[in-house]
C-alpha cells in the first residue's frame, strides 16, 4: 500500500476524476463498488466530491458542468510546470481541450488529447498533491493508455513527459510498462480486446479487496461487465462500466502485493 503527502513525480499518474449527469447516483454506485466515502468541496468548486479511503483522497466525482461532456474517467499526469507541459503537448501533435487554469489553493490543470485522440489531464500540485492513497483497496493501483497507433503514442508521451518503455513478458507485443525515470508508473499498448471501434483512452484500475463482490455490486447498481474477471499474475482483474457508460477496471491484488 502507499500513502503520500507530497507531490507525485513528474509524469506519474497522480489523480483521476469523472463528471457525471447524476451525482447522487454516481456516489451511491461507486460507494458500493469501491467502498468510498465522500467529501463535498462545496458550491464554490461545483460540488466536486472527493472520494476517500480511510480519510485519504483516492479520486473525485463531480457533476457535468457543460452539456455534451462525455462521462469518462480522466487520468491526470503530474507536471512541475503545467504551462510548459501544455506547450510540449501542442508542439508534438496533441490538442488542448482546456488550457492551463488555476484551481485556487489546489493546483494548475489542463486537459488534452494525444495525437491518437486519447484524453488525459495534467496536474501541477500547488496545495493538493493528488492521490493521498494508492495500491490498496478503494484506490488506484494502475493506469494504462489504450491506443490505436501505439508507436505514435509512445513518441508523443516520450516527448512530453520523458517516458521510456519496457516490454512485459507474456503481454501483447505492443504493450509495455511506462517509466518516468525509475519504477513503472503505468502501461501503454494497443486496444487489447476493447469494444470494436472504441477510441483511444486511458483506463483506470481500482484495487478492491474482493473482485467478485465488486463486480456483483456494480451489476446490482446498474453497471455492466465489459471483460469478465480473469486471474492474472498481477491479480484478479475485470473491466466494468458504470451506469453512465464510463469504463474502469477492478483488481484484486495478489496477497504478496
Amino acid at each position: 500500500m502507499s500513502h503520500r503527502d507530497t507531490p507525485w513525480p513528474a509524469g506519474t499518474p497522480c489523480w483521476v476524476d469523472i463528471a457525471v449527469p447524476d451525482l447522487p447516483a454516481a456516489t451511491a454506485f461507486y460507494g458500493a463498488v469501491l467502498g468510498w466515502t465522500f467529501v463535498d468541496s462545496g458550491e464554490e468548486f461545483g460540488h466536486y466530491n472527493i472520494a476517500q479511503v480511510d480519510g485519504r483522497a483516492a479520486a473525485a466525482i463531480g457533476p457535468i458542468m457543460q452539456e455534451g461532456t462525455p462521462t469518462v474517467w480522466t487520468v491526470y499526469l503530474a507536471s512541475e510546470d503545467a504551462d510548459a507541459t501544455a506547450k510540449l503537448i501542442t508542439e508534438n501533435g496533441g490538442t488542448l481541450l482546456f488550457p492551463p487554469m488555476e484551481i485556487p489553493g489546489s493546483g494548475r490543470m489542463s486537459v488534452a488529447l494525444d495525437p491518437d485522440g486519447g484524453a488525459f489531464g495534467v496536474w501541477q500540485a500547488l496545495g493538493m498533491n493528488g492521490f493521498g492513497v494508492a495500491n490498496e483497496p478503494g484506490s488506484v493501483t494502475w493506469t494504462d493508455a489504450r491506443l490505436t497507433d501505439v508507436d505514435a503514442g509512445k513518441e508523443f508521451y516520450s516527448a512530453v513527459f520523458g517516458y521510456t518503455y519496457q516490454p512485459v513478458p507474456g503481454a501483447p507485443d505492443d504493450y509495455g510498462t511506462v517509466h518516468a525515470g525509475g519504477d513503472p508508473v503505468g502501461g501503454m499498448g494497443g486496444m487489447m480486446g476493447g469494444p470494436s471501434g472504441a477510441p483511444a483512452h486511458w483506463l483506470t484500475y481500482f484495487a478492491v479487496a474482493d473482485a467478485d463482490a465488486a463486480v456483483a455490486a456494480a451489476q446490482q447498481g446498474g453497471g455492466s461487465v465489459v471483460m469478465p474477471l480473469e486471474d492474472t499474475p498481477f491479480g484478479r482483474v475485470g473491466v466494468l462500466t458504470d451506469p453512465f457508460g464510463a469504463t474502469f477496471a477492478v483488481v484484486q491484488l495478489p496477497a504478496e502485493a
